[in-house]
């Protein structure tokens, strides 16, 4: 009976293996979605994910949501060594969203913004605060609302954390979210820009509150790509 049962768990472990998502990319590039946030008038209809068995899976939205963004991300969210991937999903009448798929499809997403033409950029994923769980972070409305939100997954859902007004990482038309997360040797830092894109700034998370520090001038992209290196 042992040897059976370790035969199973072993079998249990290799599908699971086989099942790891190794590369994602966005398919159907679409023109349903007249918003062109990101400078142009295409998104995407379809999400494609690559599997270490060598499969691959498609998932097709609806007709009324498209994937409205740059590229998806692969950050393991759950904790169990293998990635999920994070992806900005609009629905066309209620604004976007940031949802977790998994190689199943759909985990869980963040509430809709409300309506159309309403959008959000993330800055990334980490365990923010040292609590054992993954913390993930974009801004609501990043040129309008201007707010960050925090997000953690934990039981298989999102509960926001923490917010903080007056912070900024995208500007109209712009094909690239600026800023994300770096570590300077005190833990994760979300790096972006204050409201009036004047200032770079820092953001931490401790004990479900968000504090802010000033890194520096903002001098066009590259002043970002210094912050995130820690210079």
């Amino acid at each position: 009976m042992r040897a059976v049962g370790a035969a199973l768990l072993a079998l249990i472990a290799s599908s699971a293996a086989a099942e790891t998502i190794t590369a994602a990319r966005y398919i159907s590039p679409t023109g349903r979605y007249a918003h062109g946030i990101l400078g142009d008038a295409l998104e995407w209809g379809g999400l494609q994910v690559s599997l270490a068995d060598g499969n691959a899976r498609r998932f097709v939205l609806p007709r009324d949501h498209v994937f409205e963004d740059i590229a998806p991300r692969l950050v393991d969210v759950t904790g169990d060594g293998a990635p999920e991937v994070l992806v900005i999903e609009t629905d066309m009448n209620r604004g976007a969203a940031l949802a977790i798929y998994g190689s199943k499809g759909k985990i869980t997403e963040t509430p809709h913004i409300g309506r159309s033409n309403r959008w959000l950029a993330p800055l990334g994923a980490a365990d923010l605060d040292s609590d054992g769980m993954v913390e993930i972070a974009y801004v609501d409305r990043p040129h309008l609302a201007r707010v960050l939100r925090v997000w953690r997954f934990a039981d298989g859902d999102l509960s926001e954390v923490a917010q903080m007004p007056g912070l900024t990482n995208h500007r109209i038309g712009e094909p690239y979210i600026s800023g994300g997360l770096r570590d300077c040797g005190a833990g994760p830092e979300m790096v972006l820009a204050d409201a009036d894109w004047r200032r770079v700034v820092g953001v931490t998370l401790k004990d479900g509150k968000l504090a802010q520090r000033d890194i520096g001038p903002f001098a066009g992209a590259d002043r970002f790509a210094a912050a995130l290196a820690c210079e």
